[in-house]
């Protein structure tokens, strides 16, 4: 198969990375990638929210199969453009990718079906959303609806953050995606996330981690994209993923049928685990980054078998071959994150490192520039190791961290703390 992946983050390496193993990807394009895709994979130019470009370029390139990484192309309604012509396509349609899109949306999708998650208000303007925070009080979670490149999200400890949180969105901090904003409880309980290929009718779990969305050591500081992540997460036991599963999952997969815009592709669900239940925490319509990169360790080669599965309608007769194993990924990011990063400090080492089934560094943020590889955003790396324990993992990954030669970046040294 001619296999086209869009995008050029870690996540997109990492998915690469696991369909080339797979005998059925002969050719394999990723657009636009990156430095450390380039190594194993064609890279394209392509404007990836542009429709009528990514069908031309399928069509040119006898591409038989489509897999969207990230989730601007899906809202952008990219999906619906590949499918429409006749390409086999992994990803959600635009009106089903609003449950990423959109956290109101979400919301009053949650309410339709029954599924528990935190109670909440929305608004669009910022007197009666100050109003609403006094009366609740802190500690309170304050969101920008729409995509804010996982950096919308501020959980308030005291009511003048959270009036901060709603004068910064409401006032163009985020632009369109915080035109309107949701004000939810604060859950208590630890975060896991819980990944699920759907059809639009089967759903199949396919694996479960848990990431590290603050800064700082302890999970302290601000929100990041991700800064690190090990899978499997043990707080999502099997009981409680069945339940995940049971009563928020599967229910709005199909209510979204119902309305007659079935979802197919991955949902990633943000849980909120506490006293053996779990709340909703947030929907993506994709794989996170992170997550990507301790699950694709994880599955390898049949991760393109069951995306293929999903995307042909065949989820009912898929299954998935996990091991005995864990994986964990250490975020790289460079100084200045989460804020305005440092870009164009000079990465060296990354020669010398094993890449192999237990040992890989995901390219997220990288350029090359005058033959040296430098940085070129935000969230750098994703160093990644499986063992047979989660501390062997962990071992495995900090020990490839400390070969890489790169001063200008930095890390959290307690990735999976919570469970070790």
């Amino acid at each position: 198969m001619n296999i086209l992946v869009l995008g050029g983050g870690g996540r997109e390496h990492a998915l690469a990375w696991a369909i080339k193993q797979n005998p059925k990807c002969d050719r394999l394009i990723v657009a636009p990638g990156n430095p450390g895709i380039a190594a194993i994979a064609e890279c394209a130019d392509l404007d990836i929210l542009d429709r009528a470009s990514v069908v031309t370029f399928c069509e040119e390139n006898a591409i038989d199969f489509v897999v969207i990484g990230p989730e601007a192309p899906l809202a952008a309604g990219v999906a619906d453009a590949t499918r429409g012509a006749g390409i086999l396509t992994f990803g959600p349609s635009a009106a089903a990718a609003r449950i990423e899109a959109s956290k109101a949306f979400t919301k009053e999708l949650c309410a339709a079906c029954g599924a528990p998650t935190a109670r909440h208000a929305r608004f669009t303007e910022a007197a009666p959303a100050r109003a609403y925070i006094r009366e609740q009080g802190a500690p309170i979670v304050v969101k920008a609806d729409g995509l804010a490149a996982g950096k919308g999200v501020v959980v308030a400890e005291t009511v003048d953050q959270a009036l901060a949180a709603v004068d910064d969105m409401l006032g163009g901090a985020f632009g369109a995606a915080g035109a309107e904003v949701v004000i939810e409880e604060f859950m208590a309980g630890e975060e896991a996330s819980f990944f699920v290929l759907t059809d639009g009718t089967t759903c199949l779990a396919i694996g479960t981690a848990q990431d590290h969305k603050r800064v700082g050591e302890g999970d302290t500081g601000p929100n990041t994209g991700g800064m690190g992540a090990y899978s499997p997460a043990p707080v999502l036991t099997e009981a409680i993923a069945a339940q995940a599963l049971a009563r928020i999952v599967q229910p709005c997969v199909d209510e979204l049928a119902r309305r007659g815009t079935p979802y197919q592709g991955v949902i990633y669900a943000g849980l909120m685990i506490a006293d053996g239940e779990a709340r909703l925490v947030e929907f993506n319509a994709r794989f996170g980054d992170p997550e990507a990169q301790v699950l694709m360790m994880r599955l390898g080669a049949q991760a393109l078998d069951l995306m293929l599965a999903c995307a042909e309608g065949r989820l009912a007769d898929a299954q998935v071959s996990w091991a005995e194993d864990h994986a964990l990924c250490v975020v790289l990011a460079a100084r200045g994150y989460p804020g305005t990063p440092e870009t164009g400090s000079a990465i060296g080492g990354l020669d010398a490192l094993p890449e192999d089934s237990r040992h890989m560094v995901f390219h997220a943020g990288t350029a090359s520039r005058d033959g040296r590889l430098v940085a070129a955003g935000g969230r750098v790396l994703g160093v990644t190791a499986r063992g047979d324990s989660l501390a062997e993992a962990r071992a495995r990954a900090y020990g490839l961290v400390d070969r890489i030669d790169w001063p200008g970046g930095f890390c959290r040294r307690d990735i999976g703390w919570r469970a070790l």
